[in-house]
């Protein structure tokens, strides 16, 4: 049936009314109502934006029914006149009978807000000093902001109803964490009123309003208790951090329990945080609540993501998901890392020799020799389990600095009782605390230990509690972990060398596995490592001369490219003599990567990187050189 209706809302009684009344669409219907009510009249009223004539029913068979004004009436202006039209005097007469239903005061008064006389309805507490705003004329973020103030001038609190659901209505629900909804619908001439309770990430929960009550925190539904007992946290507004930020926790220092920023699922500690270019600040940092809590005495850096917490009354936090443990050495550079005591060393009695170490540097191969297990010293501990794990670090990276293995034994000597005689599962927990947490971007210093500059027995086991893929149940002697190995010594030398050298990735274990039946990438040429390459080893690809360097080599070039690259820097990125700078330094970083001991080779390389592998270390060598002597006169010009 097609809707023709002129007007379907009305009041009853005279033109100045609030009692509104929808008319029945069906003919029975409206047969029963005018027996129903057979002395209403009808008129287009002033709360309806109308013109005050008078209006009757108009009953049909074969379409709808409708009001139509009475002729010689006004003209009339009104604006709408759908079933909806008279919404805003449902709501008032609702909510004039919930407040006569419980005996309680309350004034009830509808506002145009420049759309008609339906624009907003509030209900104003005194007795609890608060009002209810339904809104129903559409509203901007601003226009909301201005009226909670003006509302807010003479009372406590404001409860705000939506209707339609829109950006204001999830900007409410953000910052509160639920919202209050309102919703009309039709039944026979009447217009029922529902509220509505929705939370965080649910659907609106509806009871119709004359089963609801005003009590002195609002409107109360069913829903609006549950929500209310236990409110949820608005989640605080963020703003993303650029250049990440150092921080070291405070364990001792009390975080406020009505903390704006405490929310589900994060935990709130003080710190001491330093963003990178800024002096240290004491914050509240906002961690995730399912990881373990980070110990206070490392420092550590939250390399991306980390967001700046604000509240409008005032207020801030640091929300971080993801940090990474600094080294020692990384730590003290910071000013938040520990001052730690050098220990005591344990002089050995007389009846045991000095133990001298003796290291010796290969052109191939950088090892230490080891050295005799010295006898167990009778003296009293010296260092607590966590200082030996600290001091432990500190002698691994000075070893590496050098480009030198190190011996079980040697680093034990230096530690002291009671690390002497442990046994394997002792060492194993001992070097996987050394080593935590495992990070891509730290070389793993378990593996500069070995004797005689092999591999360390146990360190698959080790490198399986640091959460590493491929680990569980190898051999240390297998060719793939020896080979891993290699590779990750060469990132600890780099790493921590002075000054620190380009480091290469770190390759996967499958990638290093050339036992038959191991998977390799299909657009990838298997991966073989120097020693394969000088054994005669298949290599798909041939006549690179990069994977057919030595370790020296790889460190000449690598302090080449260091050399060149602190010279561009003093002149600038823009001056003419760093183009042929850059181009030099490319190409040596892409030789260290093809260089570098398991390395995959494209099945199809770049020119540059056909360049790279077929570069000589020498020539490279030469080029770069050129490149910084170049540079010099450059510079001396200025």
């Amino acid at each position: 049936m097609l809707d023709h209706r002129l007007v379907q809302t009305a009041v009853i009684g005279d033109a100045r009314s609030d009692h509104p009344v929808i008319l029945p669409m069906e003919f029975t219907e409206l047969e029963a109502w005018r027996r129903r009510h057979p002395n209403y009249t009808y008129w287009c009223g002033y709360e309806l934006g109308g013109c005050g004539g008078r209006l009757m029913d108009r009953l049909y068979h074969d379409k709808v029914c409708h009001f139509a004004h009475v002729a010689g009436g006004p003209t009339c202006g009104r604006a709408a006149t759908g079933e909806s039209s008279a919404d805003h005097l449902f709501i008032k007469r609702g909510l004039r009978d919930l407040l006569s239903k419980h005996g309680q005061r309350g004034d009830v008064r509808t506002h145009d807000l420049g759309s008609g006389p339906g624009g907003a309805v509030d209900l104003h507490l005194p007795a609890a000093r608060r009002k209810l705003r339904f809104q129903l004329a559409p509203l901007d973020y601003q226009g909301w902001r201005h009226a909670g103030a003006a509302l807010g001038e003479d009372i406590d609190d404001v409860d705000w109803l939506f209707g339609a659901e829109g950006p204001l209505t999830k900007e409410v629900l953000a910052r509160n964490g639920y919202s209050l909804r309102f919703r009309l619908e039709t039944d026979g001439g009447e217009r029922r009123v529902h509220i509505g309770a929705q939370a965080r990430n649910e659907p609106a929960d509806w009871t119709p309003l004359d089963e609801c009550e005003l009590r002195s925190d609002g409107i109360w539904t069913p829903a609006v208790e549950k929500i209310r007992v236990s409110p949820p946290r608005p989640q605080p507004a963020g703003f993303p951090l650029e250049g990440g930020l150092v921080f070291a926790l405070d364990h001792k220092a009390p975080v406020p329990d009505s903390s704006p920023f405490s929310i589900d699922g994060r935990r709130l500690v003080m710190a001491d945080v330093k963003p990178i270019g800024s002096p240290i600040i004491r914050a509240v940092l906002s961690l995730p609540a399912d990881t373990r809590l980070p110990p206070a005495r490392h420092v550590f850096r939250a390399p991306d993501h980390s967001r700046l917490l604000v509240r409008e009354d005032g207020g801030w936090a640091i929300h971080i998901d993801r940090y990474l443990q600094l080294s020692a050495m990384d730590a003290a550079q910071t000013g938040l890392g520990r001052v730690l005591p050098e220990p005591q060393r344990t002089p050995l009695p007389a009846s045991v020799p000095q133990v001298k170490t003796a290291v010796t540097k290969s052109v191939k191969v950088r090892a230490s020799r080891a050295v005799d297990q010295p006898q167990k010293p009778n003296e009293p501990e010296t260092l607590s389990w966590s200082k030996a794990v600290v001091r432990a670090r500190e002698i691994l990276m000075a070893s590496a600095a050098q480009g030198c293995t190190l011996s079980w034994s040697t680093l034990i000597h230096q530690l002291g009782n009671p690390y002497w005689a442990r046994s394997e599962s002792f060492r194993i927990g001992f070097l996987v605390e050394v080593d935590s947490p495992l990070q891509e971007g730290e070389p793993v210093l378990s593996a500069v230990l070995g004797e005689e500059g092999g591999t360390l027995p146990y360190l698959p086991a080790v490198l399986e509690r640091l959460g590493m893929d491929g680990f569980a149940g190898i051999s240390a002697d297998s060719s793939a972990v020896r080979r891993w190995t290699e590779c990750e010594r060469e990132r600890a030398f780099a790493a921590h060398a002075k000054p620190p050298r380009v480091m290469p990735s770190r390759p996967e274990l499958r990638q290093l596995d050339d036992t038959p039946g191991s998977t390799k990438k299909p657009k990838e040429v298997a991966v073989v490592s120097n020693d394969r390459a000088r054994e005669g080893g298949r290599i798909e690809l041939t006549g690179f001369q990069a994977q057919n360097s030595t370790a020296e080599e790889r460190r000449k070039v690598s302090e080449a490219i260091d050399r060149v690259q602190r010279k561009t820097s003093v002149l600038g990125s823009g001056h003419p003599a760093n183009k042929r700078a850059h181009r030099a330094v490319r190409l040596g970083c892409a030789w260290l990567k093809f260089a570098t001991p398991g390395c995959v080779i494209p099945a199809i390389p770049t020119k540059r990187q056909r360049r790279a592998l077929r570069a000589n270390a020498s020539d490279l060598l030469a080029e770069l050189n050129l490149t910084t002597m170049e540079l010099a006169a450059v510079k001396a010009k200025f």
